[in-house]
């Protein structure tokens, strides 16, 4: 699971030109949204994007997107469960 969070730091901070974020300021707890990470509604569908293309996940639902898109967490057990 590390491996998969390391991972997903990385394809988060290339795909939405994350500058000066490095992996290690992104705590794996944290929201992405908001306050935490301060990712918007374009930002999400960058990262359904990238479930979609390198995982072969769909989320189904704007309700479960606000689960699933949480935290570096909630999508690494969201890909975990359903590869």
């Amino acid at each position: 699971m590390d491996e998969l969070i390391k991972e997903l730091k990385q394809e988060i901070i290339e795909e939405l030109n994350l500058e000066d974020i490095e992996a290690e300021d992104i705590e794996d707890d944290a929201p992405l949204f908001g306050e935490g990470l301060g990712l918007d509604s374009i930002d999400a569908l960058s990262l359904i994007v990238i479930l979609e293309k390198k995982y072969g996940l769909k989320i189904e639902s704007a309700e479960d997107g606000k689960e699933i898109l949480y935290s570096i967490n909630t999508i690494a057990e969201y890909i975990k469960k359903n590869q």
